[in-house]
């Protein structure tokens, strides 16, 4: 039998019953399309929160309050509440650590904000110059905190978009105006660009202020809760977080590193433990998803057998005038595998869509990579293959005489 051969009579066998056909394959376009929407949607998601961690900086460390509990325990509940780490620790890194290419102390919390006539609640962040630099802000208006403002406690802020968009509307430039932040006035110096949400809060609904100021007229007190610091590059990272964990611990005091009442965090183990934990994600997702390809497979299989009962006096007619077993079990699989390939194909154009109208619809990001693509061929001609693989031999195995006797 010729390939053309095949091909004609696989199609002739398929559009018998066009129905029967087609709800196959749509269990198979329902698997398929499952699996590319839930992979991409992972993969999406992987990739949002990659881009998240590292838009807040670049060769990141955050020192960070918080008292542990003994080995192989996690930093506990407290951790960034904790008023364990102070000014005078991040001048000590400035000074001691060579390979910290600036640093930036902060305190933040969360505060009601008013302008003459609205209000919002959003994070206020006490900080000093060097914060844009380390933790990739921009300026698109004013300026940002100034050395001067932080040694003289001034009484300025720099907001970010949505802050504006909320306390003054889109199209005003607030500049020059004041804010009242905890009952005390603030005068805008600067508004910071457009960035986006993260994983540690949106830096667009953010206020800035002098780290001196906030903790003189907001905190109360002189702790700071997160110390910021850039390394020269990714190569002394690893490095550098030593360095700062055991100059830390020498000045609190702690006899037992094991007892350190602060955690310091390495921006490349943050992106590493949040791609593992959307790669699991993916993968359960992909898992739930398949179970429909399943169904289709076994929906596969049911029609082929129904098939080879229904042709049984063809197949025997077929032996007699000298088709081979293994002509007999090539037509039946490659009907098999032409469904799943129809189904494949269809998926792939399913999956497509459902990404994209998650993506517009639900605001979730998507990320469709040609590998899915190819896993869902792959996976599509697998289960022609394997769950077509017993009809075809079922009906090779036919014995002619009985074939033809079959009614």
């Amino acid at each position: 039998m010729t390939i053309s051969d095949l091909f004609k009579e696989t199609y002739s066998s398929l559009t018998v019953n066009k129905v029967r056909s087609g709800l196959t394959i749509l269990g198979i376009v329902i698997g398929i399309g499952s699996v590319i929407a839930m992979v991409s949607i992972g993969q999406g998601a992987q990739s949002s929160i990659e881009t998240s961690i590292q838009s807040i900086g670049s060769n990141l460390l955050l020192v960070m309050p918080g008292a542990q509990r003994g080995p192989g325990v996690q930093v506990s509940a407290g951790r960034g509440s904790a008023q364990t780490l102070t000014q005078e620790d991040a001048d000590a890194i400035i000074k001691d650590i060579t390979s910290a290419k600036a640093v930036a102390p902060e305190i933040s919390r969360r505060y009601q904000v008013t302008s003459p006539g609205k209000n919002t609640n959003t994070q206020v962040v006490g900080t000093v110059s060097a914060y844009p630099g380390v933790r990739n802000v921009e300026v698109d208006q004013g300026s940002f905190i100034s050395d001067q403002n932080v040694r003289s406690i001034a009484k300025v802020a720099v907001i970010g978009p949505t802050v504006r968009d909320d306390l003054f509307g889109s199209d005003t430039i607030p500049i020059g105006q004041t804010i009242r932040i905890n009952k005390v006035d603030f005068k805008i110096v600067g508004i910071t660009k457009a960035k986006g949400g993260s994983g540690f809060g949106s830096q667009d609904d953010m206020i800035f202020v002098p780290l001196s100021t906030a903790q003189r007229f907001l905190a109360g007190d002189t702790y700071v809760t997160t110390i910021s610091i850039q390394a020269e590059n990714q190569e002394t990272m690893t490095d550098m977080q030593q360095q700062v964990t055991d100059l830390l611990v020498s000045r609190h005091h702690i006899s037992d590193p094991q007892l350190k009442d602060f955690n310091v965090l390495n921006q490349s183990d943050i992106v590493a433990t949040a791609s593992s934990v959307t790669s699991i994600f993916t993968i359960l997702l992909s898992a739930i998803a398949s179970i429909s390809l399943l169904v289709g497979g076994i929906g596969i299989m049911n029609m082929m057998l129904t098939t080879v009962t229904e042709r049984t006096r063809e197949i025997g007619l077929r032996k007699a005038i000298g088709a081979k077993k293994s002509d007999i079990s090539t037509q039946f699989l490659a009907e098999s595998v032409m469904l799943t390939f129809l189904g494949g194909v269809f998926g792939v154009i399913l999956g497509w869509l459902l990404a994209l109208a998650v993506s517009q619809f639900a605001s979730i990001a998507t990320q469709i990579s040609y590998n899915s693509i190819l896993l869902a061929f792959g996976v599509s001609a697998a289960i022609g293959i394997v769950f077509g693989y017993y009809p075809a031999r079922r009906a090779a195995s036919l014995n002619p005489i009985e074939a033809l006797r079959y009614e």
